[in-house]
């Protein structure tokens, strides 16, 4: 086990290496960069003062030497300066990240547990009227776009009903925990529901190709009991494909939040990421991407330890 985890950290520490380049490379690509804006910005600022300010900030190198600076500051620690914050770049990432995260478990873990149990219930009595309305519920699901579901949200309980508000993490004077979970409620059931008709879908063909296998019908021949044969015997093996499907999921989470935190002006990865891409911050939105690449590694990482132990069969050797 030891072994095939540092193996898989040197092959993540790889992945990013390479995506870093990619990365610094499609940024550096783009047309303009922040002496451009700057200068557009000041139109007293002569010629030489743009070439002063290139060479200040080494856009003048070409850019492979570029990136190798960037890459040595990036190991030590210094993942250089946000020009639209006017701050360290960890500094600016932290409270997004922070933001992110609490949206992202949280909707992701009503969106399994809701397609667990739908998925299980559908699987049980395939072809029936309940398993055609979780069907219908979970292709509604995944049809549905994001930011109209969010629309649909924000008009319904935030302005017809009044229940929620309609945007922000918090009420202007009121800290609380019950006004920062009202804020929260709108975009966790729109990016839950956004994740739960795959999760089902997956969860119900699986559950019902486990229940048809031989030691499903070998644990009811033995005389286990219907509530034990399908949460131990069925749902355990039906999660190892499910598992995967999940992991790949999280870790687009991260950076796939971009709607639902625009739609309800949440300040997390996803609308920073996007801002500092129109913006040409270029350090931000390097070390956005990478984090949420670092994220999709790790998910992965763990969902190949969870194969050993929901089968013990499987060797991570």
């Amino acid at each position: 086990m030891a072994r095939f985890i540092l193996r898989r950290i040197l092959q993540a520490a790889f992945v990013l290496l390479v995506m870093s380049f990619v990365i610094y490379s499609l940024i550096g690509l783009m047309p303009g960069d922040p002496i451009d804006i700057m200068i557009a910005s000041n139109p007293g600022a002569t010629p030489e003062l743009a070439a002063a300010l290139r060479k200040i900030y080494g856009l003048d190198q070409p850019l492979l030497s570029r990136y190798g600076h960037w890459l040595w500051a990036a190991v030590q620690g210094d993942f250089g300066y946000s020009r639209l914050h006017s701050a360290p770049v960890l500094a600016v990432l932290a409270p997004a990240l922070w933001q992110t995260c609490k949206l992202m478990l949280i909707s992701f873990t009503a969106a399994v547990l809701l397609a667990f149990a739908l998925g299980i219930v559908a699987a049980l009595r395939p072809g029936g009227p309940v398993d055609a309305l979780i069907s219908l519920f979970a292709f509604a699901g995944i049809s549905v776009p994001v930011f109209w579901l969010a629309l649909m949200m924000i008009l319904v309980f935030a302005v017809d009903l009044h229940w929620f508000p309609a945007s922000g993490i918090a009420t202007v004077g009121d800290g609380s925990i019950r006004d920062y979970a009202r804020h929260m409620v709108m975009p966790v059931i729109t990016l839950a529901l956004a994740q739960t008709g795959g999760f089902t879908r997956f969860v119900r063909a699986s559950m019902i190709e486990s229940l048809r296998s031989d030691h499903v019908r070998t644990a009811r021949a033995k005389g286990a009991g219907e509530g034990r044969v399908v949460l131990v015997h069925a749902f355990r093996t039906a999660l190892i494909p499910v598992v995967t499907v999940m992991a790949l999921n999280f870790g687009s989470l991260f950076g796939g939040a971009l709607l639902t935190e625009t739609m309800f002006a949440q300040p997390g990865m996803g609308k920073m990421i996007y801002d500092s891409i129109l913006g040409n911050d270029y350090n931000l939105a390097l070390t956005g991407l990478l984090f949420a690449t670092l994220v999709t590694l790790l998910s992965n990482l763990l969902a190949d330890i969870a194969y050993g132990w929901l089968d013990p069969r499987i060797t991570l050797a």
